[in-house]
């Protein structure tokens, strides 16, 4: 039996989003970076060292989207990133054309690996996504909130192979396992994207599935850009990870531990399934090097509700936080920038500010540091003000912080705009998160990978 499991944090963007972006260029992006590397050599089989594909930030949903070439022939797919997500999946309903397509059968071993149960039939003629004696899996929408059920398949994936520095010759999965769903599913998603790629933490979703393949460490990175337009990057495999001028992030991570929630906050799951979200344990917030006063208790995951604690995500735009959380972060930000001019709310944000008021750094507006403290003082992840404040419409700046309500699924989700230009590493096997704080102080940025073939 599916259990349902419905939280939605108070990140909505009302009508800001179209303004905070003129156009959306992320599939020319990706339709150039396909003909680089389907030119600089054809598919091959050999071990890569890693692999690479970029993202593009959508400039009005504000998603983020990533490239992989599947099916036969080869087509480029286009997939928002969800780094909590169970599976790759994919609409199968409209235009899924493939020869080396497989569905998965009922109580089959790759049944199994993914965890279903779970068989179906399909009362119409046969074609990818719609098969009879196949596993059935439950392929889910994260910015809707809405889960169906979905076709467990194999068929080909590409990406580039990469040494850290470049991408390279296009490596080939032939069997990689991934859920059709209906195109229905689709509706929310950025314009363009016909699936989803599921980062999380279970033996289907890429990170797992390619280790095993490849025979690398279960070990990605990701680095999100802040600009539509400009390319981030997602790594598979171990670094290093150069970023122009020949700067590899992967030599200044601090790590932190990534805990367990034993009970999935996923929009569907089974009795007893714990979430295959990213947790970290954060254990205190400083402001300007100040400590925040509100109950630490929220910090905790309880074992039995899974309500509480930190995870990760980049499904939600901005990072949410408990409203008691939120009303003394802001608060204390207030309190620092009591000289600074006050502007009107601007939705979903409360706390905004004259952008005049600002001095300009290295590493974004002058503003008082925020520290997500872990597990000792001397580990912190720091957030600098071109993560803590975003323009919300020309000449004022907002606190890029939400109220998530008092009682959300999950206290803190660090959401995708103080991910921006931050390395994040996720190291599976040895499950710990490494993680660089912004790169705008090495003077490089997520969207400066060389994605020009070196082959």
């Amino acid at each position: 039996m599916v259990s349902c499991n419905i939280y939605c944090s108070s990140r909505e963007l009302s009508n800001q989003r179209s303004k905070m972006a003129a156009f959306t260029s992320w599939p020319l992006f990706f339709l150039i970076f396909g003909l680089v590397i389907s030119s600089s050599a054809s598919a091959a089989s050999t071990r890569p060292r890693a692999l690479v594909s970029p993202i593009m930030k959508d400039s009005i949903t504000l998603q983020y989207v990533t490239v992989v070439h599947q099916r036969t022939p080869s087509v480029p797919v286009n997939l928002v990133v969800d780094l909590g997500g169970r599976y790759l999946w994919v609409d199968c309903e409209t235009r899924y054309t493939s020869y080396t397509y497989h569905p998965a059968r009922c109580r089959s071993s790759l049944c199994s690996l993914a965890g279903s149960n779970s068989c179906g039939d399909c009362f119409s003629s046969p074609r990818p996504g719609c098969n009879n004696d196949t596993c059935g899996v439950f392929p889910d929408n994260p910015f809707t909130r809405t889960a169906t059920s979905g076709e467990l398949a194999v068929d080909v994936l590409s990406l580039p192979s990469t040494d850290g520095s470049n991408p390279s010759t296009q490596v080939t999965y032939p069997s990689f396992l991934f859920s059709c769903a209906p195109t229905f599913l689709t509706r929310g998603l950025a314009a363009g994207a016909t699936g989803v790629a599921g980062l999380g933490r279970t033996r289907v979703a890429p990170p797992s599935q390619l280790a095993a393949k490849f025979s690398f460490r279960r070990r990605f990175a990701l680095c999100l850009p802040s600009t539509p337009g400009n390319a981030g990057v997602l790594f598979f495999g171990p670094g290093p990870y150069r970023f122009l001028p020949n700067i590899d992030a992967s030599q200044s991570l601090l790590y932190t531990p990534l805990l367990t929630n034993p009970v999935s906050t996923a929009t569907t799951s089974s009795p007893g399934e714990p979430s295959y979200e990213y947790f970290i344990g954060v254990t205190a917030i400083k402001v300007g090097d100040k400590a925040v006063s509100f109950d630490k208790g929220l910090l905790k995951i309880d074992g039995k509700t899974g309500s509480g604690g930190t995870k990760i995500s980049t499904t939600a735009s901005f990072t949410a936080l408990q409203t008691t959380i939120y009303r003394a972060v802001t608060g204390a930000v207030s309190t620092a920038l009591a000289k600074v001019t006050r502007a009107a709310s601007v939705a979903p944000f409360n706390l905004c500010y004259e952008a005049s008021g600002f001095s300009s750094t290295r590493v974004g507006p002058g503003v008082p540091a925020i520290d997500l403290v872990l597990q000792s003082d001397q580990v912190y992840w720091r957030i600098f003000g071109a993560n803590s404040m975003v323009e919300a419409k020309q000449g004022v700046l907002c606190l890029a912080f939400v109220d998530a309500g008092r009682n959300p699924k999950t206290s803190i989700v660090v959401g995708g705009y103080q991910l921006e230009n931050n390395l994040l590493e996720f190291d599976l096997d040895y499950s710990r998160l490494g993680f660089s704080s912004t790169l705008l102080f090495r003077q490089t940025t997520c969207s400066n990978f060389n994605f020009t073939s070196s082959a």
